[in-house]
């Protein structure tokens, strides 16, 4: 009976208003935010943790508020009320990388944007390369940079900073390059840098089948809002990564709309 009134009170505590419509705006608001968090973190390491933090909270909320104060057990709920600074500062250490990530969305923005005509070059030549690379089951790995800039990325490869044309790569992906292995970030018009690490997507039932190059796409775009490109070497298959998901067996046609499309919504 103690617990069944303890689950009253705590109902009451949730429609402390009289105004239905003020309640419903704040448990909507608490959704979305619970929501985006999730999607947000859908792919990365931080998805599991957050449904841990999730489950660890409600344990702690039931040992506190339906145990403790119901037997009186003071020293528990004392050590519970004392572990929350600390927990904060663990899920600030725990989270960093996802925090990060939220900084560089909410800050980092291009500072120029390509021209409609440089943008079309840029896809075909892409699209013209990626064809080929099919063709000839020929791995390549491609980040069109959006609005989140991938220096960080960029400065762990080799840097070209060269115009975006089919020739340039297709010598960089062929077999036997220096720089075949790993990601190509282009920004705008330009190949900023080849042979670049990628973040690897965490590894779950949804990616335990993808190779070292999908996961790198899907890493990616969870963590920033580039569009990747992945030829697969074994199949030929062209797939497009896209925040956190993951489109496979698009044709040259499709793949060019989605690219013009990106690049589009990134100016």
């Amino acid at each position: 009976m103690e617990s069944l009134q303890a689950i009253q009170d705590y109902l009451r505590r949730i429609y402390y208003s009289e105004n239905l419509w003020t309640v419903a705006v704040e448990l909507v608001s608490i959704g979305l935010v619970v929501w985006w968090i999730v999607r947000f973190l859908r792919g990365t390491r931080g998805a599991r943790l957050f449904k841990g933090a999730l489950f660890l909270l409600a344990v702690a909320y039931l040992v506190i508020n339906l145990v403790a104060k119901r037997l009186e057990l003071d020293r528990i709920e004392l050590l519970f009320s004392k572990l929350m600074w600390p927990s904060f500062i663990a899920v600030l250490v725990v989270f960093q990388p996802e925090l990060r990530r939220v900084l560089m969305r909410v800050g980092e923005t291009k500072l120029f944007w390509a021209t409609a005509d440089e943008t079309q070059a840029v896809v075909s030549h892409i699209v013209r390369a990626v064809t080929s690379f099919s063709k000839n089951k020929i791995g390549a790995v491609i980040a069109l940079e959006g609005k989140v800039k991938l220096g960080s990325l960029a400065e762990s490869g080799v840097a070209l900073n060269a115009q975006v044309s089919t020739e340039l790569l297709t010598s960089i992906f062929w077999p036997g390059s220096t720089l075949h292995d790993m990601g190509v970030i282009i920004r705008g018009d330009r190949v900023v840098a080849a042979r670049c690490q990628f973040p690897l997507a965490e590894m779950d039932e949804h990616t335990s089948s993808l190779g070292s190059r999908h996961r790198a796409a899907l890493g990616l775009s969870a963590e920033s809002d580039a569009a990747v490109v992945v030829v697969s070497e074994q199949t030929g298959r062209i797939s497009l990564a896209r925040k956190g998901t993951l489109e496979q067996g698009l044709t040259a046609h499709e793949l060019q709309n989605r690219l013009a499309g990106h690049l589009h919504d990134s100016g």
